[in-house]
């Protein structure tokens, strides 16, 4: 199954090293504190923790959270290293 992230909405890549044992409550108080966004705004929120082979994103649809965890098998992600700065990404990026 693929899905294009950028179908969803406008898509932000949370710079920085991400404890992955987050779930939905503390990745969205994140957004909310940390950046101050909106976790509710229909908007995509990527996470990647220190390993750099996997990330998770944040989505609201609207009725509730989607929590979505992608794990590569073979190379790793190039992720910004500030941890204090959310970039928003184009489509062309994203896919």
């Amino acid at each position: 199954m693929t899905i294009r992230l950028s179908d969803l909405g406008q898509v932000f890549l949370v710079c920085g090293k991400t404890d992955m044992r987050q779930g939905i409550d503390s990745l969205a108080y994140l957004v909310k504190s940390q950046f101050n966004l909106d976790p509710f705004s229909g908007q995509v929120y990527l996470f990647c923790g220190g390993r750099k082979d996997r990330f998770k994103a944040l989505y609201w649809d609207g009725q509730g959270f989607w929590l979505l965890y992608k794990r590569f098998e073979n190379g790793k992600l190039t992720w910004p290293n500030n941890e204090e700065e959310v970039k928003s990404l184009t489509s062309e990026q994203v896919d």
